[in-house]
């Protein structure tokens, strides 16, 4: 008889099920693929964005970025969840030998590889169809801080709804505040082309904090440590209050 198989190695193969599960879903890809990459491709190659001192595709590339963390984590992350709940198939993963800790692991593993893949086509479409570069002040470790703290974010967001809505619920929720992001986020509009009482509520908010983290990381903007102070404070929040409220069934 074959000895039971490791925590890590069944969060191993939980986490590549996680990830055959999202290539099977359509409507998941088009959300955390095509979604960021056409916003990227579209915008960069008008001239509907006008932002002083850069060209669009260093304002854009970020906003994209962070768009594919909000897709990833939230939108696909949290409906997937929502419906396993919903079907009872979560109660009976966290029962398994896996166990609720390593089925949460395993799911967080699948975002962490699919925004890995999404920032490598995303800078490839970048440097391939729009010429794009790194400033010479980026810093990989500044990227993947603004990343983690981004799925840190967006995960737990997630996870919070899925945990505590119906699923009905978090599915129009999740893709509701997709929009919101991709409106009020600095993705493609910056915060300061936005009304004043806009422009206000968006820079507390976790998508223009991400966008401008991963800005600041690819040398696109101006150091400052604001939205690095509200990305942690939502990544924080995010994750105690699903650790907290997080129902299984």
């Amino acid at each position: 008889m074959s000895a039971p198989a490791t925590a890590l190695r069944s969060t191993a193969a939980q986490a590549a099920t996680e990830l055959r599960l999202t290539s099977r879903r359509g409507e998941n890809l088009l959300a955390i693929v095509v979604i960021p990459a056409a916003v990227l491709v579209f915008f960069a190659s008008t001239s509907l964005i006008s932002v002083p001192g850069t060209r669009p595709v260093d304002f854009l590339l970020p906003g994209s970025l962070a768009l594919a963390v909000i897709a990833t984590g939230l939108v696909n992350l949290g409906i997937a969840t929502a419906y396993e709940r919903y079907y009872g198939v979560l109660k009976r993963l966290g029962g398994s030998p896996l166990g609720r800790a390593g089925l949460i692991a395993a799911k967080l593993v699948a975002v962490a590889a699919i925004v890995a893949l999404q920032v490598v086509l995303l800078i490839v479409i970048a440097i391939g169809a729009l010429e794009w570069s790194p400033d010479g002040g980026w810093s990989p470790l500044l990227l993947l801080a603004a990343l983690a703290l981004g799925i840190a974010t967006f995960a737990g967001l997630g996870l919070l709804l899925a945990g505590t809505l119906r699923a009905e619920a978090t599915l129009a929720l999740a893709n509701g505040l997709f929009i919101a992001a991709l409106l009020l986020g600095g993705v493609v509009v910056p915060i300061s082309h936005l009304p004043d009482p806009l422009a206000s509520l968006a820079a507390i908010l976790p998508a223009a904090a991400l966008s401008d983290t991963l800005r600041m990381a690819l040398g696109s903007m101006e150091p400052s440590p604001g939205p690095w102070l509200v990305l942690a404070i939502w990544a924080a929040g995010a994750v105690l209050l699903t650790a907290r409220s997080f129902r299984w069934d």
